[in-house]
């Protein structure tokens, strides 16, 4: 935990280093948020532009620290410690990534931000797939439902499950950088259905666990 506790810790300053370094060149208003053609539709003051995400990097990585002692099962989280170690670096660096993006953007770089969020995204994706499928019952991490955190068998079946989903929702999102029209579609669509699914499951195997005891 201690070197990717120095990774992120180091990337969040950075970002800060950045938005001390570009906050004269900026304008006073920053495009903040794309629409899903890729059109700017929303904007932030500058300050709160060049800040906002390195401040909402940190309280994540506080929060990433506390969940492994505030659980109730906090002994479970230990056994997949290093993915779970591993999703907080890329879901810092996913963060970073943005930031970055937003940066050049207000620059006068232009390009379509959603095509080069759609592979990051798609990783991010695919390595919950993985942190998914290796996850213990816990209260923070997983797919949390009554039925999975009131059985480990039936927490075993539908993470091992979901697992799979989320992987193939990565790759489809990947993939959704050859049809930017349907983009929207490639993202999201495949997550929302791998939850929908992965609930709907666990509810069944639940009761099948019931029924069997």
């Amino acid at each position: 935990m201690k070197k990717t506790l120095l990774i992120i810790f180091s990337i969040i300053v950075v970002s800060f280093l950045i938005g001390a370094y570009f906050y004269p060149q900026m304008p006073d208003q920053l495009a903040s948020h794309w629409n899903i053609s890729g059109e700017v539709d929303g904007y932030i003051s500058k300050f709160w532009g060049l800040f906002l995400m390195p401040i909402i990097s940190l309280l994540m990585l506080l929060l990433f620290i506390a969940i492994p002692y505030i659980d109730p099962l906090k002994e479970n989280i230990e056994k997949f410690r290093k993915y779970y170690d591993g999703f907080i670096v890329l879901i810092i660096l996913f963060l970073f990534f943005i930031y970055l993006l937003t940066i050049l953007w207000n620059l006068g770089w232009r390009f379509n931000m959603g095509v080069i969020l759609s592979p990051a995204l798609g990783i991010l994706f695919f390595y919950c797939g993985i942190l998914i499928e290796n996850a213990k019952r816990n209260w923070f991490i997983g797919i949390r439902t009554p039925w999975t955190l009131s059985s480990d068998e039936v927490w075993d079946k539908t993470h091992k499950l979901g697992g799979k989903l989320f992987k193939i929702s990565g790759i489809i999102a990947i993939l959704g950088i050859f049809f930017s029209e349907y983009l929207f579609f490639f993202i999201l669509i495949p997550v929302i259905l791998s939850v929908i699914y992965t609930t709907i499951f666990s509810y069944f195997e639940f009761q099948k666990v019931r029924k069997n005891n």
